[in-house]
């Protein structure tokens, strides 16, 4: 049998690496999820938060607990219009995947990703969900397939889930080259 302990956060050595992935968040009200959100792109080797509208920006108190000093570490920046960013985003040719269930969404594990695509994932709010401007302009709208009785899951926890995806896809298509 194995000797298995659980490390302490200094003893683990791991590849530090960034994945050519943003995430845009509009109007997202909580600042626990938004706190969550930057400690999930640190984990996962996000480049940069862009957060609009009404979302909370660091520096705040709730933002800063559930970041664990994330916020500290990954660049973030605030426009009050998100259509502004998404201008940006499509000239400098990121591809577009909103994170949302809609009539025409797909299984998120059904998407391709090539080799170094730049990705946008745009987050909406639990309540309100992502713009219909927004939804329109994008390349790809996705969803994660669920097996309960509940339509919908914490921002945070998908926005978790589908930036580990989107990070397994590129991975993937590092390796083979596609």
């Amino acid at each position: 049998m194995k000797n298995n302990k659980q490390l302490e956060h200094g003893e683990w050595n791991r590849e530090i690496k960034k994945f050519p992935i943003v995430i845009l968040i509009p109007n997202l009200h909580s600042p626990e999820n938004v706190g969550s959100i930057f400690r999930i792109a640190d984990a996962l080797g996000v480049e940069k938060i862009y957060l609009s509208g009404n979302t909370p920006i660091p520096p705040n108190k709730k933002i800063k607990k559930t970041a664990r000093s994330t916020e500290n570490i990954i660049p973030f920046e605030y426009k009050k219009n998100p259509m502004e960013f998404l201008e940006e985003f499509i000239h400098e040719k990121y591809r577009i995947i909103s994170l949302e269930i809609t009539s025409n969404s797909d299984d998120i594990n059904t998407l391709k990703i090539k080799n170094n695509e730049k990705i946008c994932l745009i987050i909406g709010a639990e309540n309100t969900g992502i713009p219909d401007e927004m939804l329109s302009i994008s390349d790809d709208t996705v969803h994660i397939s669920m097996y309960g009785k509940n339509s919908s899951m914490n921002v945070a926890t998908a926005c978790g889930i589908a930036c580990y995806k989107l990070v397994e896809k590129l991975i993937q298509a590092e390796e083979t080259g596609k």
